[in-house]
């Protein structure tokens, strides 16, 4: 049974809520603000300058990242979905940061805030006498005490982390994912799914205070394999399971390649996120006068480098050949894995963290598609999903007690910290996944998250876009009948480069 809502209903049901999220933010702004101007913020901290300059460019960088995740995930699916493609990494940008901004942020960071000022209402819950933080409070539409200049910053520099857990999901949806559908998506996961998780290591929330029961220093995730990448990837493989593959993609049980149209568009997009990782891992520091980033962005550089090289000796293991996406995706599973401990340990262990991540890549992704049947065109479960939990182990195994007190098994023999890591790792796949899951099934069942079989066969170019990415390509004639369950269709006819009708001179 699939309950429908017309295109006119949802617009008025999303203009009352944003409607009522202004008039909430216009009764929070009553509030006195904190520091709009930075007067008193200076007073307080006259290092706040160079450190507010630093976390606001690394915040630029790491939405500059768009751009590599646009380029992977389209170099990687075909070409009459290019278009379709590249403007849902454009547009769950926007649809994610205003979600954050109308409800996402003040539920991940109300209670605690930034290193100046501090957002106080948490919504907590006291067992056998201690306090467990579960939500923040204060924030909304970045009004009331959020309007101060630390907390401004911090907006923007989680905001762009967001984005990432964001369009993550995309990949593993591409190609199927109808657009109405996506649009709200895009704000439940800034405005509800990204920060649960997100509260509960980063905002004060009780997985971070996993401390008080004994184990290590809480739940530690430097700059987000779990918050970001972990739950980007595991509501990735919600919307997988739920879309199911793409017409043709398993015939008979057994996969079938579906090879992406610009594989050079995919490794320029790869080069890219290198670049911009600096600025998300060494930026996650949020100070210049933490000279630890120095470490920081070195292990980023070592793992990422370690992923590449064990994903491409594994493919030409394999296959005889070095295989261009793995290699990319063994990169970025590098970069993935190092993300959570990138400020806890040395530069060995980042190599190792990384060439395991490599290797991990490339057999999660022949697990995914041949064991679970799933379809994910950019391989984002196996990329993000799975390293991402990857890093969250490795802070507990290889920290080496130098910064931030965090101690790991390996080095220092605490059972503690790594038993911190192993309850984060459970509750995303016993609270997180499901979350996400019940999220995509609801709208699912409501909207309904996958476009017709006409359409997707077509291409989403034309149908949801009316332009093609690549104009220039004209269509044969060539027709298949297939049948399928709901509807009669014929496949699409297949792009081929026009042909040209000039003759040489």
């Amino acid at each position: 049974m699939r309950f429908s809502l017309s295109k006119g209903t949802l617009s008025k049901t999303m203009l009352c809520v944003i409607v009522s999220l202004v008039l909430v933010a216009l009764l929070a702004s009553l509030a006195l603000a904190n520091d709009p101007t930075g007067a008193e913020t200076l007073k307080k901290d006259p290092n706040a300058p160079v450190n507010f300059t630093w976390t606001m460019v690394c915040g630029f960088l790491v939405v500059f990242m768009m751009t590599g995740f646009a380029m992977v995930e389209t170099g990687f699916t075909r070409a009459t979905h290019a278009n379709n493609t590249m403007l849902m990494n454009l547009m769950v940008w926007a649809f994610g940061t205003l979600g954050f901004f109308f409800v996402g942020f003040a539920l991940m960071f109300g209670g605690v805030g930034g290193a100046y000022a501090d957002l106080s209402k948490m919504l907590s819950i006291t067992i056998g006498g201690k306090t467990w933080n579960l939500l923040g409070g204060t924030g909304f539409l970045l009004s009331g005490k959020a309007y101060d200049v630390s907390i401004f910053m911090l907006f923007l520099f989680q905001a762009a982390f967001m984005d990432t857990a964001a369009t993550i999901p995309t990949g593993a949806m591409a190609e199927r994912f109808k657009w109405s559908s996506f649009i709200v998506y895009g704000f439940l996961m800034g405005g509800i799914i990204y920060p649960i998780f997100g509260n509960w290591a980063w905002g004060g929330g009780w997985l971070s205070q996993l401390s008080q029961i004994g184990l290590g220093a809480g739940y530690k995730d430097f700059a987000g394999s779990g918050v970001v990448h972990a739950v980007g990837g595991v509501t990735a493989l919600a919307g997988a399971i739920i879309l199911g593959p793409r017409i043709g993609k398993f015939v008979k049980g057994k996969p079938v390649a579906m090879p992406g149209h610009d594989l050079g568009l995919g490794v320029i997009g790869t080069c890219i996120l290198i670049f911009g990782w600096f600025g998300f891992n060494a930026g996650s520091t949020m100070a210049a006068t933490d000279l630890r980033l120095a470490i920081v962005a070195t292990n980023t550089m070592i793992a990422g480098a370690a992923g590449g090289l064990t994903a491409m000796l594994y493919m030409m293991k394999s296959t005889g050949k070095p295989d261009t996406s793995m290699s990319c995706n063994g990169v970025l599973a590098g970069l993935v894995a190092i993300t959570a401990p990138c400020a806890y340990v040395p530069a060995w262990a980042a190599f190792l963290i990384g060439a395991i991540a490599g290797v991990l890549v490339c057999a999660a992704v022949w697990f995914v598609e041949n064991v679970l049947k799933l379809d994910d065109p950019v391989g984002a479960v196996s990329v993000h999903g799975v390293n991402g939990m990857w890093g969250v182990l490795a802070v507990g195994l290889f920290a080496d007690g130098s910064y931030g007190g965090v101690k790991g098994l390996l080095l220092n023999g605490d059972w503690g910290q790594f038993g911190a890591q192993l309850v984060a790792l459970a509750t995303l796949l016993v609270i997180i996944f499901p979350f996400a899951f019940l999220v995509l099934k609801i709208l699912d069942w409501t909207m309904g998250l996958r476009v017709s079989a006409k359409d997707e066969l077509a291409g989403l170019d034309m149908p949801v876009h009316g332009a093609l990415c690549y104009p220039e390509f004209q269509f044969s004639s060539l027709a298949v009948t297939q049948t399928f369950p709901e509807e009669n269709v014929k496949l699409a006819p297949i792009a081929t480069p026009a042909k040209s009708v000039a003759k040489e001179a």
